[in-house]
């Protein structure tokens, strides 16, 4: 089953290479879509893909990389679109 989650963790989570293993684990588990930088110090995500890839993606998302202090992750789930052909990174703090 395609699966949808909108991503929100908080802690000590940027500056850690939160965003690059999380892009790492996504390719590797054949997971779509984006994560980013907010300015207010959390790490963003969208993660599309096959539902039990996506809960594995959540789970790393709950513990990060090492250095990382994850004191919050907030999960939307939401209707998967389909419209991401991959995994990204993104920059900047403006709105996708």
């Amino acid at each position: 089953m395609k699966a949808r989650a909108h991503v929100y963790v908080s802690g000590r989570v940027q500056g850690v290479f939160f965003r690059f293993e999380t892009q790492d684990l996504a390719v590797k588990y054949k997971v779509t879509g984006w994560v980013k930088n907010l300015p207010d110090g959390r790490v963003e995500a969208v993660f599309e893909g096959e539902k039990e890839r996506v809960e594995r993606l959540i789970e790393f998302c709950r513990r990060g990389p090492l250095g990382a202090r994850v004191a919050k992750v907030e999960v939307s789930w939401e209707t998967y679109t389909g419209g991401f052909q991959d995994f990204k990174v993104r920059y900047g703090y403006w709105r996708y």
